[in-house]
């Protein structure tokens, strides 16, 4: 299960530890706080891997639905507030001298009181979880599926249903390592994959040329249909910055002493993170619309056929990212889960019943995932229902509730300027991703 490096306990020992033997017991079973002895670039890569997902690929067509100037904008706005709302998250994980926030909802509890902290921040975490790991689950069978039929052209068609299941096989086995540091393999594969085939979107895309006559206005005629694919878009990109639902989580894992605190580290990976993020976001972006027009689909691999063995390597590649993605995601909601079993129903922590929740929550997953594989949809709507208030300013409040800068300073302000375009986004993003959904299940017909 690992165990608590030195240099934490000391940090503990140095500040009264009033957690009882029981206490420590649960607390080094459960997956969060198990295991603290990961180093800076743990963080990198886990941030990476939690950041740098599917949204990528919906990039070039949230681009199409926004436009050149207002999706650059948007584009680079939402990677400067959420740099910025990350650098509060890191520093408050060790505000209260001796104590480490280690978990989302902890730091909400502390910001907004115990029960009010858990109802606002709890229910909007797991929706942003459990919604990315549903998303995960049609995105890793719809890239198997592509990668089956480009190898395999005259193969019998196969339902999107039965890829699901394929990859959602690997999770009813991966989901049963322990905690983050075990999974920081997978995690290291899943983030240099996110860069392999970010980069091969846009090569690809370059030597592909543009398309004949690319047109870059709007997709939809009306204006309704423009308004409301606008709005989608915000969504698309909401979900393609949603790295702040696991960051207290992924720092909790790396050791810290009052002299080394663990902001440090984590500081470091976030910013290695971050170049990574630019390196594969702004590319795919810009490129991919640039050389398809709104002829562009909502995953920039699928517009791609040629070559064909490096598409179809890129959409393996899509795979493996998101089977590191889905536990990064799903690590929260099992800490969760077992926490609320053992600590509050009184379970005894044992590997059966860490078994009979993971398989459950991986089983859940996949049938809502088979049930309604919007992909496009989706994104927009979870990025704007709950990644905008966990990543753009819920983050704000918390900074703004527990250090209560003064009025008008240069921290109020960028704080008030983010909350504003964090709620905005949050009430008009879900409103096009809604619209999305519906009109894609008009022509659907279940477990086809």
């Amino acid at each position: 299960m690992g165990t608590q490096a030195p240099t934490d306990q000391n940090y503990y020992s140095n500040n009264v530890d009033e957690r009882t033997a029981k206490e420590k017991a649960i607390d080094d079973w459960l997956p969060i706080t198990s295991s603290r002895n990961a180093k800076w670039w743990y963080s990198a890569f886990h941030n990476v891997t939690a950041m740098v997902g599917a949204g990528v690929l919906g990039l070039p067509f949230a681009m199409a639905e926004l436009g050149w100037g207002p999706g650059v904008t948007v584009l680079v706005i939402s990677w400067v507030v959420t740099l910025y709302t990350l650098w509060q998250m890191v520093e408050m994980h060790e505000m209260v001298p001796g104590k480490r926030f280690d978990r989302y909802h902890e730091l909400g509890q502390h910001a907004f009181g115990e029960k009010l902290g858990l109802w606002i921040v709890v229910p909007q975490q797991l929706i942003v979880e459990v919604g990315v790991n549903i998303v995960y689950m049609v995105t890793g069978g719809r890239s198997l599926k592509k990668f089956h039929d480009i190898v395999c052209k005259d193969c019998k068609s196969i339902k999107l249903t039965y890829f699901i299941m394929i990859f959602s096989s690997v999770h009813f086995v991966l989901s049963h390592l322990p905690n983050f540091n075990s999974i920081s393999g997978v995690s290291l594969a899943a983030a240099v994959m996110s860069l392999s085939y970010s980069t091969i979107a846009w090569t690809t895309s370059i030597d592909k040329g543009v398309v004949p006559d690319v047109q870059y206005s709007y997709k939809a005629k009306s204006t309704a249909g423009k308004v409301f694919d606008f709005f989608g878009a915000l969504g698309d990109v909401a979900f393609a910055y949603a790295g702040h639902n696991v960051v207290l989580e992924i720092q909790a894992t790396i050791p810290s002493t009052p002299e080394k605190p663990s902001k440090g580290p984590m500081w470091r990976g976030v910013i290695v993170a971050y170049i990574v993020v630019a390196l594969c976001y702004f590319p795919v972006a810009l490129i991919g619309y640039y050389i398809f027009g709104n002829s562009v689909v909502d995953n920039i691999l699928i517009s791609l056929e040629k070559p064909v063995w490096l598409i179809a390597m890129a959409n393996m590649f899509v795979v493996i990212h998101v089977i590191g993605s889905y536990q990064i995601y799903a690590m929260p909601v099992f800490d969760m889960l077992e926490t609320v079993l053992v600590k509050k129903l009184k379970f005894r922590p044992s590997f059966m019943l860490r078994f009979i929740t993971r398989n459950l929550y991986v089983a859940f997953t996949m049938f809502v995932g088979i049930t309604f594989p919007f992909f496009g949809g989706l994104l927009s709507f979870f990025g704007g229902f709950a990644f905008a208030p966990t990543t753009y300013f819920l983050p704000c409040i918390m900074w703004l509730a527990i250090y209560k800068p003064r009025k008008f300073s240069l921290s109020w302000i960028a704080n008030w300027i983010c909350i504003v375009l964090g709620v905005l986004l949050m009430v008009l993003s879900p409103i096009g991703g809604l619209r999305q959904i519906i009109l894609q299940a008009k022509g659907y017909s279940f477990y086809s």
